[in-house]
């Protein structure tokens, strides 16, 4: 008597045409995220506490950055902050504030923030008092 073999069920499920899709969403996204403008103003607070101000980093909507009272471009920005927190006195506590006019482009404020985590020190937004 001849034993007849089962054919086993294939229990895999084909990723290949998943991994496509996913690759084409990631595509369609980076190519998109450019092309969206974020103006956003910037947030008020009502709290009063008092940060720090001893690395002050102020920017205007004309393009106008200044790092502890002295000009500064967009180009220099990195190396003008890390002169700054050299020349402070107060080098564990260092921080940086960014006050930033309402129409300064985010990336700008996003570049100054990305500076100070890379020198290692804190990086506040300085916010206005909310209207009530």
């Amino acid at each position: 008597m001849a034993v007849k073999k089962r054919s086993k069920v294939n229990a895999e499920f084909n990723m290949s045409s998943l991994t496509d899709i996913i690759f084409l969403l990631l595509i369609f996204f980076m190519l998109t995220s450019n092309m969206v403008q974020i103006s956003i103003p910037l947030p008020e607070s009502d709290s009063t506490t008092v940060a720090p101000t001893n690395l002050p980093v102020m920017m205007t909507v004309d393009g106008n950055i200044s790092v502890v009272g002295k000009s500064s471009s967009l180009s220099n920005l990195e190396k003008d902050i890390a002169f700054a927190v050299r020349e402070t006195e107060n080098k564990e506590n260092a921080t940086v504030t960014i006050i930033s006019e309402v129409g300064v482009p985010w990336a700008n404020v996003h570049k100054v923030m990305a500076i100070a985590s890379g020198l290692k020190i804190k990086a506040i937004i300085a916010t206005q008092p909310s209207k009530k």
